[in-house]
């Protein structure tokens, strides 16, 4: 059964910068877009547990920070010819207060 977790506000999470916070024992990365949207990954890479945290968003992918595997923000897929996938979560954030909420 998935739950609602208000986890920032979205004014903690600069434009492209990040956010780490912890949800049932799962560490998961926030990261906000240039055009202000804010995706959720867990944060870590599924070939060696790289803090994709750390790596660097290009478009709609994350680059893990140790050996350059691309992952898809809104999916969590890993871009060929890696393959794997992480836990991509559910965001929302409320337009009047800016909190924002995960879901896992």
């Amino acid at each position: 059964m998935s739950q609602r977790y208000s986890v920032a506000h979205e004014s903690d999470i600069d434009t492209l910068g990040t956010r780490v916070v912890t949800i049932e024992n799962t560490e998961v990365a926030l990261f906000r877009l240039s055009d202000g949207t804010i995706k959720a990954l867990e944060n870590r890479c599924p070939h060696k547990g790289g803090r994709l945290s750390e790596g660097m968003v290009c478009g709609n992918m994350v680059h893990c920070p140790l050996h350059d595997w691309k992952i898809h923000l809104t999916s969590g897929k890993v871009q060929a010819p890696d393959e794997g996938e992480v836990s991509a979560y559910l965001v929302e954030v409320d337009p009047p207060s800016g909190i924002v909420y995960v879901t896992i």
